[in-house]
């Protein structure tokens, strides 16, 4: 398992780890943390207020041929919340929001892929945030998948091939328990949380 990876802000969801099904060998894909994010906005009043996560961990284990035989795993370090203002930062770090020092992760792990069409895929499986694990659905897009000239190969660092993924979904915070202790906090900020997660991985 990868460590907890410092990430560039912007661009939801939970570290992805895709792991190749039972008799498939795996492929060491390894996440480039510079080409990765983990996204979420949420609305004050009317206004978009976007954020990220710096610090989440995946693994990356993906079979081309048989995209369904994936699992994917998600880590995501809650203290790392970033949406550009300390202030508020701190306040979602909080017991009022996510109590980030009592539940220091939000998880997700698939319990099956499904191809909807083409490059597109969705992902079930168990999202946990603070105490509570939800079933949750998760479409995921295949962007692309090239191999790397061998020219370019040495200048970054070996790398044989790159494989782009994104993930886009909406959740309740509510339903997490995610900001429901003060009624100001659940009139003005949007109850619905949109989430992106962008992954660019390689192999050697």
């Amino acid at each position: 398992m990868r460590e907890l990876l410092g990430i560039s802000p912007i661009g939801l969801v939970a570290v992805l780890g895709l792991t190749a099904g039972a008799g498939t060998p795996a492929t060491d894909w390894n996440v480039d943390p510079a080409h990765s994010e983990v996204n979420f906005s949420v609305r004050h009043f009317f206004t978009p207020v976007r954020g990220t996560f710096h610090d989440f961990d995946l693994e990356l284990d993906y079979d081309e041929s048989n995209p369904e035989a994936t699992t994917v795993v998600l880590t995501i370090g809650v203290a790392s919340i970033d949406t550009k203002n300390e202030r508020r930062d701190n306040h979602l770090r909080s017991a009022d929001w996510f109590e980030a020092e009592t539940h220091p992760t939000i998880t997700f792990r698939s319990t099956s892929i499904r191809r909807v069409d083409g490059n597109r895929f969705v992902a079930s499986g168990d999202l946990t945030i603070k105490d509570v694990t939800k079933r949750v659905e998760l479409p995921v897009t295949l962007l692309g998948v090239q191999d790397v000239p061998e020219e370019m190969s040495e200048m970054l660092g070996g790398i044989s091939k790159v494989a782009s993924f994104q993930a886009e979904s909406q959740l309740d915070r509510r339903d997490y328990g995610v900001g429901v202790g003060n009624w100001a906090e659940t009139a003005v900020v949007g109850a619905d949380a949109e989430i992106e997660i962008i992954v660019e991985a390689n192999r050697k």
